[in-house]
């Protein structure tokens, strides 16, 4: 049992990497096998919609993880405006690193993908919506209101994922830095 939970893992593992990179139509069934070095058979054998299936569990796969690193880095810092200038501030760290390059999470696939494939459509809105409310939770806990909280959450995540974008098409960490230079800018007090 433990070697298919091995399988199917690493084949999550694998494809989540590759369409961060690439997309998902810079992605081909052969890239993955190869990359994984797991044998056709078994893909279709974990994931009998193929591509398509494989695709929806790596956007899974992804939104935990992307959640575990906002939520390690909001552990470490009380005050919800300076957590997120932190978040972002690791975010570069993270992009900096020439051994496991940084792609755009989920949004290459979300933009290929949402118009074409309902299945992706929707695993790619709940990744942006669990996002979005663990920035929101953040500022509910300090106190802000509800409404507050949710559209500074809305705020925070499109200007993290167009930050992204931007740092990857300019090859520069600039846009994020000066995206979190501007947070306690962007944000709005708690409304009392």
């Amino acid at each position: 049992m433990t070697k298919k939970l091995n399988t199917k893992g690493m084949l999550i593992e694998t494809a989540s990497r590759l369409f961060r990179m690439r997309g998902y139509d810079g992605v081909g069934l052969n890239d993955i096998l190869k990359e994984s070095g797991i044998p056709k058979g078994s893909l279709y054998h974990y994931f009998p919609e193929g591509k398509e299936g494989l695709a929806v569990e790596a956007i899974r796969h992804t939104k935990g993880v992307v959640i575990g690193f906002i939520e390690e880095v909001f552990e470490r810092t009380e005050d919800p405006i300076k957590a997120v200038q932190n978040h972002i501030c690791e975010l570069v760290e993270v992009m900096r690193d020439e051994k496991e390059p940084v792609g755009f999470p989920i949004g290459a696939i979300a933009s290929e993908k949402h118009s074409t494939s309902e299945p992706i459509r929707k695993a790619c809105h709940s990744a942006f919506e669990e996002w979005k409310e663990t920035y929101s939770r953040k500022f509910i806990r300090a106190g802000y209101s509800e409404k507050q909280a949710e559209d500074l959450g809305i705020i925070i995540l499109a200007v993290i994922e167009g930050g992204i974008l931007l740092s990857l098409t300019a090859k520069s960490d600039k846009p994020l830095r000066v995206i979190a230079e501007q947070i306690p800018m962007l944000l709005a007090k708690k409304s009392g």
